[in-house]
């Protein structure tokens, strides 16, 4: 008789390894891996893979997710200038739901009715996957083995580890942090962290350079957007993923793109963390930039309310839900004339928008300037403020803090 499947997220880290053996042994389950490639910095895929095998699973998957990752999920990020709290890039967030899509196809694939990840009790990401998959398919059964083990530590997995036979990976006690890391950048916490009171050391980065140690003059760059796309840097045309990339050196080298912060996580708890995202938001930074040129005053203030929450959304793990596919039509619609080049002038950590144009720019040279061949009839303002203020007129003399009824 066969056993049931289960396919987990796999990443071939000490938790996901230890998961393999536990859904093996705990529940009797036959494990299928897949492990997605979203532009993460650790290498050797395919020894990861390799492990995976070595542990019995029926298959390990590694897929190449980076292009999706870009054209499905970073351009609609982008759309919106994704800042949670308004304080850093989405990250993790980002890449979760298709993570989770990717469990469900293969689930589809092997006929299996569990799904399983290695999150713990009190991060976001348990929600995030278990979420998306409910979303796309909610007969799929979720398996959490760090929630449900009684490995309290990093230590007590690395000596289950090695009581079942499971390879550790070198240094599984030394890293003081816990990284999650994506196209998009770097998420850093824990150790020295934990108190927000610390400042981050130098080993916490990776990225970007000190701000101390960068080029004595500034480097400018251009990035080019078609409907609020990201197409090019300097000319050069390049697909998102590249771009990404691209900036990623660029703003990095120049000691852009670190932040520190608390948060409140979805769970209910504040964290500090520290994020590494210099190609993130130096491409927000220029694509707000240009909407501030190309969408109309009244959309362009609704939208930046609205951007909050689509961030809260996703941020909460509601990639897939029916508020968040309004939201993603919404920002699109906004898009459409979001074209043209902007200029940025990055130095010793630092980037400032130093120029921005547009075929579609609303901003209006005769009108703004304050020329003698200005366009803008200033007389008119006059009707205008009789007009605007007739209601505040009215109360004040009514109610206001002067009328008779307010000092009775």
């Amino acid at each position: 008789m066969s056993k049931e499947k289960v396919v987990l997220a796999y990443s071939g880290g000490l938790d996901t390894s230890v998961c393999v053996k536990w859904l093996q042994d705990e529940k009797n389950l036959d494990v299928v891996c897949v492990c997605g490639n979203v532009g993460q910095e650790e290498t050797g895929l395919d020894a990861k893979k390799q492990k995976a095998l070595d542990l019995g699973v029926l298959d390990c998957q590694v897929l190449d997710l980076r292009d999706e990752f870009s054209d499905e999920f970073l351009t609609k990020a982008i759309a919106a200038n994704s800042m949670y709290e308004n304080k850093y890039p989405l990250l993790s967030a980002l890449s979760r739901p298709l993570l989770a899509k990717k469990l469900v196809e293969v689930a589809h694939e092997f006929g299996a009715i569990y799904v399983a990840h290695g999150c713990t009790g009190k991060g976001n990401d348990q929600v995030r996957f278990e979420a998306a998959v409910k979303a796309l398919d909610p007969e799929l059964k979720v398996i959490a083995p760090v929630r449900e083990w009684d490995l309290k530590c990093r230590p007590d997995e690395v000596a289950y580890a090695h009581a079942h036979n499971v390879p550790v990976p070198e240094g599984a006690n030394d890293n003081p942090y816990s990284i999650d890391d994506n196209l998009w950048g770097r998420a850093i916490e824990c150790g020295h962290l934990e108190d927000p009171w610390n400042e981050p050391l130098d080993d916490a980065w990776v990225m970007t350079k000190n701000p101390e140690d960068t080029p004595d003059t500034p480097t400018y760059t251009e990035i080019e957007f078609e409907a609020g796309k990201p197409v090019a840097v300097d000319g050069k045309k390049m697909k998102l993923s590249e771009i990404v990339i691209a900036l990623n050196k660029i703003s990095g080298d120049n000691g852009f793109g670190r932040l520190d912060l608390v948060e409140d996580r979805l769970v209910g708890l504040k964290s500090r963390e520290c994020y590494e995202v210099p190609g993130a938001l130096t491409l927000i930074t220029a694509h707000k930039a240009l909407e501030d040129i190309c969408v109309e005053g009244d959309l362009l203030k609704t939208k930046i309310k609205l951007e909050q929450d689509w961030a809260t959304a996703v941020y909460n793990g509601q990639w897939y839900s029916p508020l968040k596919n309004a939201l993603d039509a919404f920002m699109a619609d906004t898009q459409k004339f979001v074209t043209g080049t902007v200029r940025l002038k990055f130095f010793k950590g630092n980037c400032h928008v130093v120029g921005r144009k547009s075929p579609f720019s609303l901003y209006d040279y005769g009108l703004a300037t304050y020329d003698r061949d200005t366009t803008f009839d200033e007389k008119a303002s006059a009707g205008f403020i009789e007009i605007d203020t007739l209601s505040l007129k009215t109360w004040a003399k009514v109610q206001g803090p002067s009328s008779a009824a307010a000092q009775a």
